[in-house]
């Protein structure tokens, strides 16, 4: 327990920090090397071959280059363009590797879903940043991911019996899951009165909720991604928190759907 309380209150302590008193060019530079980082663990469960260092942070940065783009132009049209070139440079090289890789398809098909898994949900991060109020409503976002993922946690450890998804993901439970929407729901009310300046409060508590759902999605889809590639956790670098995949993999959906949730209703 001790070693998933302690570095988890480090983590978010410093990404508190960041939102809270970083310029938006810190913002961008840490968010780069986070998505980065997300990149290599997903490659890692992914594809088997013993590719070069060199090969293998070309293939991270041609996943992340979405996100990279967004933040020297961060304005949602800008996402297509980053996107396009992203997909074209791995149409590149994989006509260069075609030779050298043994499931040529399969291989293809995880690099394309890679770009959108890993570059454009990231991309939409700083998209949100960059929005009125924005570093406010991401920490408001993230104290709803964080608090649905512990309260699902401890409430499905301790109560939890019906299976949420057993194919998928066979710890995770309903019970589980209800403790989680309420516990996205009360950090969500916490942290927006601490950091929001104002509050709609039919938006907040709506979008908490749906938020808290669509964090268990994102969960849920890292699941599916270790299950068909064997993994246990996408990395090793957070002590108690497997890698920064999966610490960010509910982030990663939490963070377009707050963005498009704001910009369609212009709270």
């Amino acid at each position: 327990m001790k070693k998933r309380v302690v570095p988890g209150l480090l983590i978010a302590g410093l990404w508190l920090l960041l939102l809270a008193k970083g310029s938006p060019l810190l913002f961008c530079l840490v968010a780069v090397v986070i998505v980065l980082l997300a990149a290599d663990e997903y490659l890692r469960m992914v594809d088997s071959r013993n590719a070069s260092l060199l090969e293998r942070w070309f293939l991270n940065i041609c996943l992340a280059a979405p996100i990279a783009i967004v933040c020297l132009h961060p304005e949602r049209a800008t996402l297509s363009p980053a996107l396009l070139l992203s997909f074209l440079v791995i149409i590149s090289y994989i006509l260069y590797r075609y030779k050298d890789i043994e499931d040529k398809f399969n291989f293809f098909c995880h690099l394309v879903f890679g770009i959108f898994y890993i570059g454009l949900l990231g991309a939409h991060l700083v998209l949100l940043r960059f929005l009125p109020d924005g570093s406010a409503w991401l920490i408001v976002g993230t104290a709803i991911t964080s608090g649905s993922d512990s309260g699902a946690y401890f409430v499905g450890k301790a109560i939890g019996k019906r299976k949420l998804c057993p194919n998928v993901s066979p710890n995770k439970t309903v019970e589980g899951a209800v403790g989680g929407v309420f516990a996205g729901l009360a950090a969500g009310v916490v942290f927006a009165m601490l950091f929001l300046p104002s509050i709609n409060w039919p938006f907040l508590l709506g979008s908490s909720v749906l938020l808290s759902f669509v964090g268990i999605v994102g969960d849920l889809t890292e699941s599916i991604i270790k299950r068909g590639t064997g993994t246990k956790d996408s990395g090793k670098c957070l002590a108690g928190h497997g890698g920064i995949l999966d610490r960010v993999d509910s982030l990663l959906f939490v963070g377009p759907a707050l963005y498009y949730f704001l910009v369609l209703t212009g709270v």
